[in-house]
């Protein structure tokens, strides 16, 4: 302790002092134990007083939690509630769209099977109708094959006395033309004795040179050159693609052979024996055809008779494959006229020589009589049977 501090003094203690402090607290002891018991068991009324003024406890952090865990749960809740409501929905329209695409299916499936069904019944519909044309057919040839057997029968008997009738008339139609050449005759101016003594030359040939009596005018003397070489031009060098009105089938001797002969010796009026048949005699009358319209052009007009819509028919197919022409070549204003009667075929024939045109009658070789008004036009041809055999177009 330092020394230079000042000094404070202590007081003394006495024994007095002592015990009277010592009573001072022994005193005041008791009364705490009185009073104690008192403050150990308060009133009711103290005790809701301190409750009421006790301050109340606040919320913790916690509680907060919970709360927005809790609210969480129930978005979550309704969240899984619209979800499941989703669900149902769309497994309800999958239902509806598997139901709806069954009966899409099956009527599809309806449709189809009644398509084909009317498919076939057409079918079968166009297959007996075809049934039926041909059954037609067959029933027409046949009818056909026994007219034509029948025929056969009957016409080998019968084609003499056929043939008798044709050389009558043929015969009549010499003894009317011989007594028009009389008549002629008789009015013709022969001259007096003098010329016949005055001619130099004489009048009648060598006896020993032959004498080719040709009672048929030579009407193609002056186109004699040009026929030949179209005729040749047919058989050498046959143009299967050619223009119309062209020969476009094989032209081969015989044929060209038969042509000549009625364009330069018959001049262009009289009889072909028939080829045997019809097709081949088409194929003369074509090269024939040809040959006229290269030289008249549309002046000629081509006349065919045959006693038969299946003859005439026949005849249209077989020009039309010879000379590439077709059906709207085929009319009474056309280059080719198709008939039955030789009567209507006369008409016409005059008509056209009226109008400055150049007709061409052609007969079939089915023709068992031919009208002797058909022989005044200025062309005709006739095709005559073979007696010694039968065509095989007769029927």
């Amino acid at each position: 302790m330092n020394t230079d501090d000042p000094q404070i003094p202590q007081p003394e203690l006495t024994n007095e002092s002592t015990d009277n402090t010592v009573l001072a607290e022994n005193s005041a002891m008791e009364s705490k134990e009185r009073e104690s018991p008192k403050s150990l068991t308060p009133s009711p009324q103290t005790e809701k007083d301190e409750a009421e003024n006790a301050p109340k406890p606040q919320k913790s952090d916690s509680d907060e939690d919970i709360s927005s865990l809790k609210s969480q749960e129930k978005t979550l809740i309704s969240q899984v509630k619209s979800l499941e409501a989703q669900k149902q929905g769309l497994t309800e329209e999958i239902k509806t769209l598997q139901e709806r695409k069954i009966q899409i299916i099956s009527e599809q499936n309806q449709e189809i099977e009644q398509s084909l069904k009317l498919m076939v019944k057409e079918g079968l519909k166009e297959l007996e109708k075809q049934k039926q044309a041909l059954e037609m057919s067959v029933e027409q040839l046949e009818r056909r094959r026994d007219r034509i057997r029948e025929e056969m029968r009957t016409t080998f008997a019968g084609v003499s006395q056929d043939l008798a009738i044709r050389v009558q008339g043929f015969k009549d139609y010499l003894v009317g033309s011989l007594q028009d050449l009389a008549a002629a005759a008789e009015q013709l101016e022969l001259p007096t004795g003098e010329t016949w003594t005055s001619s130099p030359e004489p009048i009648f040939s060598s006896p020993s040179s032959p004498v080719n009596v040709q009672f048929a005018p030579q009407e193609f003397e002056g186109q004699t050159q040009k026929i030949q070489e179209i005729l040749e031009q047919y058989r050498k060098n046959p143009d299967y693609y050619g223009p119309p009105w062209k020969l476009r089938r094989t032209f081969e001797p015989i044929h060209a052979e038969r042509v000549q002969n009625w364009f330069f010796s018959q001049g262009g009026r009289g009889s072909i024996r028939s080829m045997g048949t019809r097709l081949q005699n088409i194929l003369i009358a074509s090269a024939i055809i040809s040959v006229l319209n290269s030289l008249y052009g549309d002046h000629s007009r081509f006349l065919i008779l045959a006693n038969s819509p299946e003859r005439l028919g026949e005849w249209r197919r077989g020009l039309q494959d010879c000379l590439g022409i077709s059906r709207r070549d085929f009319g009474p204003e056309r280059g080719i006229i198709l008939f039955e009667s030789p009567d209507a075929l006369v008409l016409k024939a005059e008509r056209l020589i009226e109008d400055k045109q150049l007709p061409l009658v052609i007969i079939d070789e089915t023709e068992e009589q031919i009208d002797l008004s058909l022989l005044q036009f200025p062309l005709w041809l006739a095709f005559a049977p073979d007696p010694q055999q039968m065509s095989s177009y007769l029927y």
